[in-house]
């Protein structure tokens, strides 16, 4: 196993912030985001503004405004926090729908719905590692990253501050794995020492491999934190688990990062109650307590 803890200013990770998803965030439509490419002169923004119809002006001007308030906090921010990240490259192979991660065994969910049957077979994230029976091993990456929990409990008496900070720190905590796995892959782990890609082109996941995180489509089930902290030890960088799986600061995310050039996300969507049981019986625990974390696939 290879491990490395990572920590960013935050000027360092802010160029790599999604906007998109800060101002949905803010329930903005997706269209407002794009001041955030805008050069922050008077009249680049003066003209961002006119493109919009008569109607729609008013709300980019809140968006203008918000975002100019978002740039601001980041600067103020900047010389006292820093962001979080650790990775471990493990060597892996698939077995069956388990993956082996330097000895331990992690459970995953293959798709039992199809929402086109003509893209092939049902997907699990162990397809894209070598098996087991191949006697080659491969290698997956596990990772988290986080804020300085100290940020999340900014501004206390001002509900519309602490908002700002709060939906920024998501976004940080998003961006700084998107910067642990650039460097994942052009250098830690190598693969890919020759990639020059844009911020937008990282954003549209143009890269080679993928990072899948936890709670999310394909790795749905929010107790696979406690199996990644058995690899990471993520106190080692602040996050701690609840008595359910969630990471705390709140501002955290975690995963796995897989290289196979076929590799792509998906959604496991609905299971059967024989599919709980299964995955149940892989993890070593009891149906009804797995039930609690998938009962929304059921």
């Amino acid at each position: 196993m290879k491990k490395q803890l990572f920590t960013y200013a935050i000027h360092e990770v802010a160029g790599y912030i999604n906007w998109l998803y800060f101002f949905h965030a803010w329930d903005f439509p997706p269209r407002f985001a794009s001041i955030a490419d805008v050069h922050g002169c008077d009249s680049c923004r003066a003209l961002w503004l006119a493109a919009f119809p008569e109607e729609e002006r008013a709300q980019a001007a809140e968006a203008m405004q918000l975002f100019k308030e978002a740039s601001r906090m980041l600067n103020q921010m900047d010389s006292e926090f820093t962001t979080l990240a650790i990775c471990c490259l493990c060597e892996a192979n698939a077995d069956g729908d388990d993956l082996l991660l330097d000895g331990c065994r992690l459970p995953l969910l293959r798709q039992q719905t199809s929402v086109n049957p003509e893209e092939g077979p049902y997907l699990c994230l162990s397809d894209f590692v070598r098996p087991l029976s191949s006697g080659v091993t491969d290698c997956v990456g596990v990772f988290a990253a986080t804020v300085d929990r100290r940020m999340e409990t900014l501004f206390p008496d001002d509900p519309y501050k602490r908002m700002l900070v709060q939906t920024l720190a998501d976004r940080l905590a998003e961006a700084t794995a998107e910067v642990m796995h650039q460097h994942v892959r052009r250098t830690f782990w190598g693969y890919a020492p020759d990639e020059q890609l844009t911020v937008s082109q990282l954003h549209r996941e143009e890269f080679q491999g993928i990072r899948p995180a936890v709670g999310y489509p394909s790795l749905p089930d929010q107790s696979v934190n406690f199996l990644l902290d058995n690899l990471l030890q993520m106190a080692d960088i602040g996050i701690s688990l609840t008595e359910h799986g969630a990471m705390q600061p709140h501002a955290s995310v975690s995963g796995l990062m897989m290289a196979h050039p076929e590799a792509r996300y998906f959604s496991v969507g609905k299971i059967s109650h024989e599919q709980l049981a299964d995955y149940a019986s892989r993890r070593g625990l009891p149906a009804t307590e797995m039930e609690k974390y998938l009962r929304h696939l059921l």
